[in-house]
């Protein structure tokens, strides 16, 4: 049987017959700047397939900020970073998660053969660094790098490669767009909700979560709703409340009324620190309304950074946590230590989750517990226009994906 030296999109090759050449989206440092102007169709070589890992066709791929981060060159210049390792290749392709068929297994694979359907987690380590070897969380190892940014051929690409612990199981209920859209949202809000005990959401705990209606916040509430928390959404368009609350918000509140925002003033000054402090302290009434008591959050799940820190530490319960995994308003991180140490709050880094947290994730959706929520599945050629609506904020509630060897939506298998 010839195998053909490169394949349209949405052509499947026979089953396992790996071509010289595909097609993908691709990022080189020349052409750094918005989504639109940073990412370009070319035809690259398939990559080969290392010891421990397997080749997948990718059918579908999440659209998240990774991609926008990869495009813009900053907050790292991943392309500079990977070649002063050694590696040769002068382009990048991102996408840190998706759904596709194993088409190749390396050596040293057990789990996995030719024509399995997967999800990709977008994690990656050295199962043999000195760190994980003596008991540390992978996600914490110092080998720890990003599938699709830190480490190149991520999703957006006909066929990518990715280590065997990486993959997971298609649930056969999803489409390959539902599939390959939820994991890095999904996966990194449940670490930060139940991966840090004792700070763990329990029944009945309040839980803030900013961004309600994007794809962290969306699954992040149904989640918190899973393991009977008080669920409270923060978005900033009153056209995203119904969303929240289907989901299983409690309540919604709409951060445009408040214009306290930014980095904290300082303390010294009296007048902006008091007028700070009436900006957060309404917000704070605001959560107490919409629990109907004066209670305030168990657990505060960040990812703003600059423009809602300070907010966070200070409506955040006494022994509280507050949890954060980015830092999308800016990286600047102000805060009044003395609501820190007076109320004996947590202050916690999170960052994407590991393999056990990852699957409890997957079988959660697999029993139709959470969804997916799929807003909309772009054709491989938008994929530049669908990473600057996320990056303009333009982009619909939930999840997003864009298709890849899928020829079309709502397909469950080849």
């Amino acid at each position: 049987m010839a195998v053909r030296e490169i394949y349209d999109l949405g052509e499947i090759p026979p089953l396992g017959a790996v071509p010289r050449y595909m097609h993908a989206s691709v990022i080189r440092s020349e052409l750094y700047g918005p989504p639109v102007k940073s990412f370009r169709l070319e035809t690259v070589e398939v990559p080969p397939v290392g010891r421990g890992q397997v080749l997948i066709m990718v059918m579908a791929a999440g659209i998240n900020y990774n991609g926008v981060w990869a495009g813009l060159g900053t907050p790292a210049d991943v392309i500079a970073a990977r070649r002063r390792n050694g590696d040769p290749l002068d382009f990048h392709i991102a996408g840190s998660e998706g759904s596709g068929v194993v088409w190749a297994v390396g050596e040293g694979v057990r789990g996995l053969r030719v024509g399995d359907h997967v999800i990709v987690g977008g994690v990656c380590w050295d199962e043999s660094a000195a760190d994980i070897r003596m008991g540390a969380d992978p996600t914490t190892s110092t080998s720890q790098k990003a599938w699709g940014y830190e480490l190149n051929h991520g999703s957006f690409a006909q066929f990518t490669v990715a280590a065997e612990y990486q993959c997971h199981r298609k649930p056969d209920r999803l489409t390959w767009e539902e599939a390959g859209c939820f994991l890095a949202g999904g996966s990194t809000s449940y670490r930060q909700l139940l991966g840090w005990h004792p700070h763990t959401v329990q029944p009945g705990d309040p839980v803030l979560i900013w961004g309600g209606a994007g794809g962290l916040g969306s699954m992040a509430i149904q989640i918190t709703r899973c393991f009977g928390g008080r669920p409270i959404a923060v978005v900033s368009d009153d056209a995203k409340t119904d969303y929240c609350l289907r989901l299983g918000a409690e309540g919604v509140i709409n951060r445009r009324e408040f214009d306290h925002w930014g980095r904290m003033p300082d303390p010294a000054d009296l007048d902006a620190y008091r007028a700070w402090l009436g900006g957060v302290r309404s917000f704070g009434r605001k959560i107490w309304d919409v629990l109907g008591d004066r209670r305030s959050p168990k657990i505060v799940l960040e990812h703003p950074g600059r423009d809602t820190l300070p907010t966070s530490v200070y409506v955040c319960d006494n022994g509280g946590m507050v949890v954060t995994c980015a830092g999308t308003s800016g990286y600047n991180g102000d805060l009044d230590l003395r609501f820190l140490w007076m109320f004996q709050k947590r202050l916690q880094g999170s960052h994407a989750a590991n393999v056990r947290q990852t699957a409890a994730v997957i079988d959660l959706v697999a029993a139709g517990r959470l969804d997916p929520c799929l807003s909309e599945a772009y054709p491989f050629a938008d994929i530049a226009e669908a990473h600057q609506r996320v990056y303009e904020n333009r982009h619909l509630h939930g999840n997003a994906a864009v298709l890849v060897n899928a020829p079309e939506p709502g397909l469950k298998s080849l």
